[in-house]
């Protein structure tokens, strides 16, 4: 077996499964390889590095007929969402139905705030569009554009919208598709990419829940400078850690506040004297249940509060 010690090649993490990450690498090798299966240098874990799909790295050890290889090195990032974990993504789309699974407003917002937190463009996509009326689509795309989202309206079974999302997601290098279980992620990206029959999974009639198909993050190339994330699904994103940061992940409040800021530096916005955001907007009732939620976790748990303010 003949390793290549010498050369290394930089490429970008596509998969990750278990201890082994699946490379792209930016030119072809020999053989005509252009991926490789490849382990972690115990460097790098031993720094507490963590590669991430989506991650720029460096590899050696090359054996070109086996298409094995090591990471050597991981490369910067131009930004990291954490769940699920993807680096360096430049938009993040968000899928829900309205119909099989009902649409949670509130798990909807969850989902959104994870993105906000990523500092992402963010678009909402409302899949399986031919399974309700035009009228109840409208509904809820002019109630995601009040809240700070442009929205698609598609169908991956009857290929509607599917033209005009492919065109968009064409003007960002990395787009993660995430959302709830049963929303059709996998089928979404199946219908832009016909070539990668993903397996999909259908929804629970009794409970309205998906069940998991994708079971890591992938990356799969729409266009030669464009790829896009097949991420797992999970219905209960984790809230922000500090009651403070909340606010700011509400569209509806940063601009608010940009337009007037509120009487204290301090404010949390829940309709006190001097703040400028008020209760008579959409979300009130459950960005103040979510803050109130942050207020007591903080409360029971005042070590972690403190790491996280402190960034630790």
């Amino acid at each position: 077996m003949k390793i290549d010690r010498q050369q290394k090649y930089q490429g970008l993490v596509i998969a990750l499964q278990a201890n082994f990450y699946q490379v792209l690498l930016n030119q072809l090798g020999s053989y005509g390889v252009n991926e490789l299966l490849c382990t972690c240098r115990t460097r790098l874990t031993q720094r507490g590095e963590r590669i991430c799909v989506g991650d720029q790295v460096e590899v050696e050890s090359i054996d070109w007929k086996q298409r094995r290889a090591v990471v050597v090195s991981i490369g910067p990032r131009s930004s990291i969402l954490k769940r699920p974990m993807v680096a360096n993504c430049t938009r993040t789309l968000v899928v829900v139905t309205l119909n099989e699974p009902n649409l949670n407003p509130d798990q909807l917002s969850r989902f959104l705030l994870t993105a906000e937190a990523a500092d992402l463009p963010i678009d909402v996509v409302f899949n399986k569009s031919d399974l309700v009326t035009f009228a109840i689509i409208q509904q809820w795309q002019k109630r995601v554009y009040k809240w700070g989202y442009a929205s698609f309206a598609i169908s991956s079974r009857t290929g509607e919208g599917l033209h005009k999302l492919r065109k968009h997601l064409k003007t960002s290098s990395l787009s993660v598709i995430c959302g709830p279980s049963g929303v059709g992620k996998s089928s979404l990206i199946n219908s832009l990419i016909p070539k990668l029959n993903l397996k999909v999974g259908s929804v629970s009639g009794r409970l309205q829940r998906g069940r998991h198909t994708t079971r890591h993050v992938e990356l799969f190339p729409i266009e030669p400078n464009a790829m896009i994330a097949d991420t797992p699904g999970f219905n209960r994103p984790d809230l922000p850690d500090e009651p403070q940061s909340l606010g700011w992940l509400f569209p509806e409040i940063r601009y608010a506040i940009i337009k007037r800021s509120c009487r204290f530096r301090n404010c949390l916005h829940q309709g006190d004297l001097g703040c400028a955001i008020g209760i008579e907007w959409d979300r009130y009732r459950f960005y103040r249940q979510s803050l109130e939620e942050l207020l007591e976790f903080n409360k029971s748990n005042p070590v972690s509060f403190i790491r996280n303010r402190k960034g630790i």
